[in-house]
């Protein structure tokens, strides 16, 4: 079955936008608080050169969502599907970050619920790569259902390689 990773989803509070080009500088307006990526294994994310090869990363992807809060219409954070592998029947979601001020109030259940609803139409597992240092994703993922699987040297996007754990949830 043919499918698309970058449909629009959305609930009552949140909506799942393909990302655009002209995205960018709101979404570095998020993405400049050095506190998002403190537990992130590119801890200097925040810095707009480095953050320009995670966006040119998601737009590459054609996968990435900006995501939005439609109680006021502004962008409060990014996620993608990414490595679909049509034999093994699974996807990746991650590269998944959030305004600090939505931490807390059940924005990534509230997310990854709608990607994990219609991925699981198509695919009978999601996997995430989280980094080991990185126990605010961790356990968010865990709270998902997931398991860990692995652990495995990921390189992201123009990045260096890093110990990430690797979890996995299925339909």
């Amino acid at each position: 079955m043919i499918f698309s990773i970058q449909p629009t989803l959305e609930n009552e509070q949140i909506a799942l936008y393909p990302l655009l080009e002209e995205d960018f500088d709101d979404l570095y307006l998020v993405a400049s608080d050095p506190k998002i990526w403190e537990q992130h294994p590119n801890k200097d994310r925040w810095k707009k050169e480095v953050f320009r090869n995670f966006f040119n990363g998601a737009m590459q992807s054609k996968g990435a969502f900006r995501i939005v809060d439609k109680t006021n219409g502004e962008i409060i954070g990014c996620t993608r599907y990414y490595d679909y592998n049509e034999e093994k029947n699974h996807i990746l979601i991650g590269y998944t970050f959030y305004a600090t001020s939505c931490w807390g109030k059940g924005i990534n259940p509230m997310v990854k619920k709608l990607m994990l609803d219609y991925i699981f139409q198509f695919v009978s597992k999601v996997q995430f790569h989280v980094g080991s240092g990185n126990l605010r994703s961790q356990i968010a993922v865990s709270r998902l259902g997931a398991e860990k699987i692995g652990e495995e040297e990921i390189a992201y996007f123009g990045e260096p390689s890093k110990l990430n754990f690797i979890y996995e949830i299925a339909k």
